[in-house]
């Protein structure tokens, strides 16, 4: 890090960077603190922790994965998510311009979130339209998955109750049902009411949006809450239920042989990384429509702690519901829990068909899902959307007159690119980008986005914080951004490489090898910005090899900007943290 560590020698450097200060307009910022707040718990707290976190828990441990979970949290989670807010808050730029001026060198890594945040964005949306099915057909008078006795029924679908009424999540418009074909080389044709769905689930998203921040920050004190009620009301509910004391004991029984297993351990980071959301931009994006000064370690811990704490209510919810399906049906929990989207369109919709007013459960339940999609739907939209504004938006404006038409874009493009995901092979589709997208890409890019940062120099960022909040950050986030963060995060990657798997449907489905060859260059797609930003930063970079280096791993960030003085109220609750 000795480079990281020269002082700002570079004038040209920091000419440009108070020209861009000067020369920015007026940057909109959030109505609220707890609109940003909201905001962040919102894309934070997704479907993952409801579908993703109670199984990982109970295959890894039990409550023994509590403790890597936990320790992952403090060393990694929290420090990083901290470092993504100080960066976003202080250049109030998007991660792509952001990171460029924290490390010239990792300017790719920025285009890297972005891309990655738009592809996810695109197959994100796919499970808001199974949402918005699953509720409208929620108001049926009978739940149409609580029988698979139907005249709409394929003659050729196994459906019974032990496989949970799986038939009704096979849906198509020729059977009423979706039917899924044998494999993503047979993708079948667009099923058309979910093509509408996809329209109406893009369409809550732009007119959730295309106002900006000062739109989002309204919607999300709905979106961002209401799921909490139902997850409680759930919770109650469920307790009461015969059965569910087992499920609840399948979850928590601690195996404690288990933290013995690297894997548990890299499970526990992973699951961290992916549900906070670090490395995708979002954050990043989200901070820099702050106020300069608002207290952004008290946010972090906020955001965190919640995310964290809905995760384990979810598993009460999810494995309460499970033991009461094992008790009905006089099967072990184990055959009943699930991973993935079926835990939630497939095992669910089938508890609510035994629960007692079942017409007020299954509503509410995928509003809540919908809900927890839109707030992280908005987020990764909106990385896109700054990344147009912040780069190209005279130009571009210059074309579409109005941002609120960017906006719409953006959607557009997005909702063009999900249609392959609702054809009868779209759920083939889905599991091969979300692999490919949010395992590989994501794990690699998560590994090179602190190090863009720390390169800059722990010092560095303990001069942005203390610009913003009058005080620098304590030993444990300097140590964790220097030093245990990125080892964690190190190996986190070698162990993902050393342990890949290659992406699969369910048990017993495995992709071609052209399906393979697909998903990696979806992967290259998002991470081979990285390596082409860097070559780019150093051949067009003057001197020698060791200057040209030497300049590119340092900081054009303007630390004598300053926009407001830290308040006393910041200073305050900084030192209390």
């Amino acid at each position: 890090y000795a480079f990281a560590e020269v002082e700002l020698g570079n004038a040209e450097a920091m000419r440009l960077a108070k020209d861009d200060q000067q020369s920015a307009e007026p940057r909109e910022t959030w109505g609220r603190r707890l609109e940003f707040v909201l905001a962040s718990i919102g894309y934070a707290v997704g479907l993952g922790n409801v579908w993703r976190f109670p199984y990982l828990c109970y295959r890894s441990g039990g409550g023994a994965f509590l403790i890597p979970y936990l320790i992952m949290l403090f060393l990694c989670g929290i420090p990083l998510l901290f470092m993504e807010f100080t960066v976003g808050q202080y250049t109030r730029l998007g991660p792509v311009h952001s990171l460029a001026k924290i490390c010239p060198l990792f300017k790719g890594v920025g285009l890297a979130t972005v891309v990655i945040s738009y592809v996810l964005c695109t197959y994100y949306n796919v499970l808001m339209t199974w949402a918005l099915y699953y509720l409208l057909h929620s108001f049926s008078p009978s739940l149409p998955w609580q029988s698979c006795n139907n005249t709409w029924n394929a003659v050729d679908l196994l459906c019974c109750v032990i496989v949970l009424c799986k038939c009704f999540f096979f849906y198509s418009s020729s059977h009423k049902v979706l039917e899924m074909t044998t494999g993503i080389e047979h993708a079948g044709g667009i099923r058309w009411e979910l093509f509408g769905l996809l329209v109406l689930a893009w369409a809550i998203v732009y007119f959730c949006i295309f106002k900006g921040v000062k739109s989002t920050g309204k919607v999300v004190y709905f979106t961002a809450t209401f799921p909490y009620f139902i997850l409680f009301a759930l919770l109650i509910n469920n307790v009461q239920l015969p059965g569910a004391k087992d499920g609840i004991l399948f979850f928590l029984m601690p195996n404690w042989s288990k933290l013995l297993e690297v894997q548990v351990w890299v499970n526990a980071a992973a699951q961290i990384f992916n549900s906070i959301g670090i490395s995708f931009g979002s954050m990043i994006s989200m901070a820099s429509y702050n106020k300069f000064n608002n207290n952004i370690l008290r946010d972090t811990y906020i955001v965190s702690l919640a995310n964290s704490a809905t995760s384990i209510v979810a598993g009460f919810v999810i494995f309460s519901a499970i033991g009461y399906m094992a008790h009905i049906h006089n099967l072990p929990v184990d055959d009943i829990a699930t991973d993935g989207p079926g835990l939630v369109f497939v095992v669910y919709p089938e508890v609510f068909s035994t629960m007692p007013v079942s017409q007020l459960w299954a509503p509410l339940f995928f509003i809540m899902l919908l809900c927890l999609g839109l707030d992280s739907q908005f987020a990764m939209v909106e990385v896109a959307v700054t990344f147009i504004v912040d780069g190209f938006g005279k130009k571009v404006l210059g074309v579409f007159k109005r941002k609120e038409l960017i906006v719409l874009a953006v959607c557009s493009v997005g909702f063009l690119l999900g249609i392959p995901h609702i054809t009868s092979g779209g759920i083939y589709v889905f599991q091969l980008m979300d692999h490919y997208t949010a395992v590989v890409s994501l794990i690699y890019e998560g590994f090179i986005s602190p190090r863009s940062c720390s390169l800059a120099g722990v010092r560095r960022l303990s001069v942005m914080l203390e610009k913003m909040l009058g005080k620098k950050p304590n030993l444990f986030f300097r140590v964790c951004w220097q030093f245990l963060s990125p080892m964690l995060v190190l190996v986190i990657l070698i162990s993902s490489i050393v342990q890949y798997t290659p992406a699969r449907y369910g048990k017993f489905y495995t992709y071609p090898l052209w399906a393979e060859v697909v998903g990696w260059f979806i992967s290259l797609v998002s991470i081979i910005w990285i390596p082409l930003g860097a070559l780019h930063e150093l051949w067009t970079t003057e001197g020698s090899l060791l200057q040209r280096l030497k300049k590119s791993i340092t900081p054009t960030v303007d630390l004598e900007f300053v926009s407001e003085k830290p308040s006393g109220e910041s200073i305050a609750l900084f030192a209390a943290a």
